[in-house]
């Protein structure tokens, strides 16, 4: 019997791990993909935003504008990467001037700080690649951007350090109140009982949320696809540029990456679960879309396409609560922007509820916090050769586009959270995410997997169960199979 069970291990469901981690209490995450942050958390825009956007009085205004200061804190304690560049919400025309000061205005009342309207000379000056029909901005300088894999991952790590349990692979397929409080999960992995559940999964809230009762809300999910351009893009802007919002959300935004590349997207298309394929006609619409506000983008340094999906609500504010007619049963739903941003505020919130029931021990006196990420190519020539002479794998570079070498690798396949995937390599290392994409490192990395972790080659995943990277074996003693 678990005293609370996390369903979803994306940053929600890692936010909500790493505030309970600090309680003398026996957790578990069960999650149904093989590696964390493997759905939303890995594919969004990665903003931090400062807060003007929701409207006064909600959930969503007040725990982003709470959950960028937590994030700002939690990102230094952990090692993870962050920068509070700002964003610019962007007039293309006089007629959209009015929608800077409601925002600005809605921010003012959501506590957001700093803001200033800036004139077209203002804006310009800060950011000379915009278009030339820039009318004014929104400035707010709190917003950042920040590697959200990374984040979730971090936030687990440290859960999982202070006795958290984690399950991947471990897909929830039923739920059943006991006579005697908490609930029965049915899960790929047995059966997991547990006195709280706090559902934290992502698109699916709404379907594991009537496996107990029927939801009071409804979740469409919504993909939006997006262009990752190479580093030589990455100065095109130095803070997060927005378009006006409309009906479908923030809109198409033109960004810098925390990693040095510029990131641009993304659309907004109801879709069927986790459709997250590209289509021609989405990207173009993102491609034009962006190019109202940065005209000089180049898409020919497109290292990537990809697409996420997101957990639009037909409401427009998070669901956070305890379902009337399921006690112990917490819904932490519809995350879509700003849920990145409030993740830490919206633990806090799970946090509280929790003490409400009296159902949180107390603090550890022993809780191990902080984390230390080597990252070798930012270390100094002094630092690098001490590392290398205590660890020579610190001295072989494995991915030559963003210089990551087989020690950090090895961290990363060793870790509290190991990679067992060449995709969970990548999120955690770093390997694989340059110009290349993978082309040249990723079989070497294949290798590493196989030999650390005694995994036949044929059983190595790029990413998600059944994305096998090897068929079968091409040559068997000494004749080819074709």
């Amino acid at each position: 019997m678990y005293d609370v069970a996390i369903i979803g291990c994306g940053v929600i469901g890692a936010a909500a791990a790493y505030a309970l981690s600090r309680y003398e209490n026996k957790v578990v995450i069960l999650e149904a993909e093989n590696d964390v942050a493997d759905c939303t958390t890995k594919a969004n825009s990665a903003i931090l935003h400062a807060g003007y956007d929701p409207a006064p009085g909600t959930k969503m205004a007040r725990l982003n504008v709470r959950g960028v200061e937590l994030a700002k804190e939690i990102c230094a304690k952990l090692d993870v990467p962050y920068k509070q560049c700002g964003s610019l919400v962007l007039a293309l025309s006089e007629s959209e001037l009015p929608h800077l000061q409601h925002l600005y205005e809605n921010g003012t009342a959501n506590g957001v700080p700093d803001m200033k309207i800036l004139t077209k000379e203002e804006t310009l000056a800060m950011e000379p690649n915009l278009s030339e029909n820039v009318c004014g901005a929104l400035w707010a300088p709190s917003a950042a951007i920040v590697s959200p894999w990374e984040y979730a991952l971090a936030m687990t790590e440290v859960a999982v350090r202070n006795g958290v349990e984690l399950r991947r692979s471990c897909r929830v397929e039923d739920a059943e109140a006991m006579a005697d409080g908490g609930y029965r999960l049915t899960t790929t992995q047995g059966t997991v009982e547990a006195r709280y559940v706090i559902n934290a999964a992502g698109i699916w809230t709404e379907k594991v949320h009537c496996m107990v009762e029927p939801a009071s809300f409804h979740i469409t999910p919504t993909r939006g696809e997006y262009y990752l351009l190479d580093k030589s893009e990455g100065t095109r802007v130095n803070h997060v540029i927005f378009q006006c919002p409309n009906e479908l959300g923030k809109g198409v935004l033109v960004s810098p990456t925390v990693h040095g590349n510029l990131i641009v997207g993304p659309d907004a298309v109801p879709v069927h679960g986790d459709d997250t394929s590209c289509t021609s006609k989405g990207l173009e619409f993102v491609k034009a879309t962006a190019q109202r506000s940065v005209p000089s983008i180049n898409f020919g340094e497109s290292i990537r396409n990809f697409a996420g999906v997101r957990a639009n609500l037909d409401v427009d504010d998070f669901i956070i609560g305890e379902e009337p007619e399921a006690p112990g049963w917490i819904d932490l739903a519809g995350m879509k922007s700003p849920g990145l941003s409030a993740a830490p505020a919206v633990a806090e919130e799970a946090v509280g509820i929790l003490k409400g029931h009296g159902a949180l021990g107390a603090e550890k006196a022993d809780y191990k916090d902080g984390r230390r990420h080597i990252r070798f190519k930012e270390l100094s020539a002094e630092e690098k050769a001490k590392l290398v002479k205590e660890q020579p794998a610190y001295g072989r570079v494995i991915c030559r586009c963003e210089t990551i070498t087989e020690g950090e690798i090895l961290a990363a396949l060793h870790s509290e959270v190991p990679a067992t995937t060449i995709d969970g390599v990548k999120r955690r290392a770093g390997a694989g995410m340059g110009r290349c994409q993978g082309g040249f490192c990723g079989p070497r990395v294949l290798e590493l997997i196989s030999k650390e972790l005694g995994m036949d080659p044929l059983d190595i995943l790029q990413d998600k169960n059944g994305s096998n990277v090897l068929v079968s074996e091409t040559k068997v003693g000494g004749k080819s199979n074709g």
